[in-house]
């Protein structure tokens, strides 16, 4: 179920009111690392290879999205995806190019899908030595929930343009597959083209619960779970950033390869009061599913 141009969810980066309450949030509670930083950005990994997981742009009153970016297969990869984009209807904000602005490095391209979603798209970027799981610590992300007004036009693009596949879909979600992983970029039912939640890995179920009880503390309660996922098996736990910005630890996403039978609504049901496969989680309330439509892509400068 591979695309043959994209390998990964690298990063998201987003704007956010302050700098240094972000920082403090994202290393001393979600436990993130500092990887790099400037006057007015904050660069943070998980223990994996990857440069860093999260970019975290001072700037606004209101947390916004900059954009999601994602690793190509090759360098031959990138113009292939900028030939896609605009047959799928994007268009190029930044064509192919070194990538200056960022310290990961490499070579990539920036586009926008024809809703303003924007992602940038990268090869040959600069990472780090694999720290190796960790007890309490985030390795990488592994999906990124975007919501959208036109769901069908958003999974076509997503297939066009970024050669993902269908991997299921229920009533409120297509899930889109690049790699092993069951889903990388998903796509929310919604009246709106919000961030719905940006998901991290962690390495096993303990640091999924130790991770709640650690937010709990920190006065961060869990919005959702702990549960288990019908599309993906995963385990979860969802909370709300101190922005408003809706953060998932995950860990046993379901592997799966082209033998994987995509479904459909119909058989991922499930009984009366339920909202995953165990049956114990309360459904998202109210506080999370405001926070799911607030955090909106900014608009390109």
């Amino acid at each position: 179920m591979s695309s043959p141009w994209i390998e990964s969810v690298r990063s998201v980066a987003l704007n956010v009111p302050d700098l240094a309450r972000a920082e403090a949030f994202y290393t001393q509670v979600w436990h993130l690392q500092v990887a790099h930083r400037t006057d007015h950005a904050l660069y943070l990994r998980g223990t994996g290879s990857d440069h860093h997981l999260l970019v975290l742009h001072a700037g606004g009153e209101v947390p916004q999205i900059r954009h999601v970016t994602l690793r190509a297969r090759s360098a031959q990869a990138l113009p292939a995806v900028a030939q896609a984009a605009l047959a799928a209807g994007g268009h190029i904000a930044s064509p192919v190019g070194p990538i200056t602005h960022d310290p990961a490095g490499g070579t990539g391209l920036t586009l926008c899908d024809p809703h303003g979603r924007v992602f940038e798209v990268v090869h040959g970027d600069a990472r780090h030595a694999d720290q190796g799981p960790q007890r309490d610590k985030p390795m990488r992300l592994t999906h990124v929930v975007l919501n959208s007004h036109a769901v069908d036009d958003t999974q076509r693009f997503f297939t066009e343009a970024l050669g993902f596949k269908l991997a299921d879909r229920t009533v409120a979600i297509a899930f889109m597959n690049c790699n092993h992983d069951h889903h990388t970029l998903a796509v929310g039912v919604a009246d709106n083209d919000a961030l719905n939640h940006i998901a991290f890995l962690m390495p096993d179920a303990d640091a999924v619960m130790r991770g709640g009880g650690r937010m709990k503390d920190a006065g961060h309660p869990i919005e959702w779970g702990p549960g288990r996922h019908g599309p993906g098996n995963n385990l979860f736990n969802y909370f709300i950033d101190p922005f408003g910005v809706v953060i998932e630890y995950t860990a046993e996403v379901e592997q799966v390869d082209d033998s994987y039978q995509p479904r459909g609504p119909a058989d991922w049901k499930w009984p009366p009061g339920r909202v995953d496969q165990w049956g114990i989680s309360p459904p998202p309330g109210a506080t999370l599913k405001e926070a799911q439509r607030r955090v909106h892509f900014a608009p390109l400068a």
